[in-house]
């Protein structure tokens, strides 16, 4: 059986088209709305006329049979800018809860909706993380009741860190059902636009990833069709079921929703390192100090041979997890995590060292790299912080309860 790690000419073309949307598009806006700390709506607009943003292309990229479509258009995407890139990427993760667990029904009428149309683009939100409960997805206070007599869901509590939460068409939101189940009691429900009882709390203003709209949603007494449980009541209440025998289960909805995207989120860490690398790699093969290229300076050459070789390193393992959940293969040495941990901190070293081979200048907003150092940091936070990657690492290797 051969072997090769040459891309298909349909991923080459993917790269290179992806990739001229990021150069030509979105880092020539790339400082303006990191400053406005705006939505960029001209820019999502752009990208669902050429085809980036749109149900369609998100299917394709996650039926692609190496499973490397998607890593490949986030790379080159937050390459180009990151807080951009998650104003038009962000709708992958509440897509993705909806397409792993909805039913046909539920996805026919929700997925279009979340992405809209060319000339009138929407985004959606994936709702977990709470004021109390950001890596502790047990801790979920959001209560989700169900009422017989009317077949709805009432559900009330308070949602934050949402990306795109408040402004999206629709909202995919979290709820403990049962409580005394932790993580397996819960499940995910989709809130159609213009819900009552659904609004928009506080909207956060951020270190970095600024052009991204993060804020908080508040739910009162939001009353919800029955069959707006994603995947179904009867799929729910069987698993609720099996829980309460103390058989196994296939795991809880956020945790399932975090593993399909951490290679995503990992590919995005390596598109912002790459970036970082890419100018500082230009820029010391320009300035010269002491009458010589700063490149030649062993100081700084070593930052970059170190540079590249753990964006190359962190890369790998993101396409590894990305094969093995596009062809089925179990995470049993929780590689997805892997590849989310190496790549997130491997951005936050890569602009990091990037800023002082600029020196001075790297320290200033003239220069891109003091953007990306700061967007760089979230990725070791959101999704599941490092600590919490290496927490399931652990875990999956020695089969033993850490904490």
């Amino acid at each position: 059986m051969s072997f090769s790690m040459e891309l298909s000419p349909d991923l080459v073309h993917i790269r290179n088209w992806v990739h001229d949307f990021a150069k030509d598009v979105i880092r020539p806006a790339a400082a303006e709305w990191d400053e406005r700390e705006e939505t960029p709506w001209p820019i999502i607009q752009e990208a669902a006329k050429v085809g980036i943003y749109s149900m369609e292309y998100f299917a394709e990229q996650a039926a692609e049979p190496s499973g490397l479509g998607m890593p490949i258009t986030f790379e080159e995407m937050f390459w180009g800018d990151a807080g951009i890139a998650l104003s038009i990427l962000g709708t992958g993760l509440a897509a993705a809860a909806l397409a792993g667990g909805g039913t046909p029904e539920q996805q026919a009428e929700f997925l279009p909706q979340m992405f809209g149309t060319v000339n009138d683009p929407k985004v959606a939100a994936f709702c977990s993380s709470e004021p109390g409960a950001g890596s502790d997805v047990g801790a979920i206070r959001t209560r989700a009741r169900y009422d017989e007599a009317t077949d709805e869901w009432v559900l009330n509590g308070t949602k934050t860190w949402a990306t795109n939460g408040g402004i999206a068409e629709v909202h995919i939101v979290m709820a403990s059902v049962y409580p005394e189940l932790g993580t397996r009691g819960q499940a995910a429900f989709i809130i159609p636009p213009n819900t009552p009882g659904f609004r928009q709390g506080q909207k956060f203003r951020k270190h970095g990833i600024r052009a991204s709209h993060t804020a908080e949603v508040v739910l009162e007494d939001v009353r919800l069709p029955g069959r707006l449980i994603v995947g179904g009541r009867d799929k729910f209440e069987e698993r609720v079921a099996r829980a309460r025998e103390g058989k196994s289960s296939k795991g809880q909805a956020a945790m399932a929703t975090f593993e399909r995207t951490r290679p995503t989120v990992g590919a995005m860490a390596v598109g912002v390192a790459r970036a970082a690398y890419e100018y500082a790699l230009e820029y010391a093969l320009q300035r010269e100090q002491f009458g010589r290229k700063i490149a030649e300076f062993q100081a700084i050459a070593f930052k970059l041979a170190d540079m590249k070789s753990r964006i190359d390193a962190a890369r790998l393992l993101v396409w590894r997890a990305a094969w093995m959940a596009r062809n089925g293969k179990s995470f049993d040495n929780a590689e997805g995590s892997m590849a989310k941990l190496v790549a997130s901190e491997t951005a936050t070293y890569v602009t990091d060292e990037a800023i002082q081979i600029l020196g001075g200048n790297g320290y200033t907003r003239d220069y891109p790299v003091e953007r990306m150092h700061r967007d760089a940091k979230i990725f070791t936070i959101f999704e599941g912080t490092s600590e919490i990657q290496r927490l399931v690492i652990a875990r999956a290797l020695t089969g033993l309860p850490i904490r």
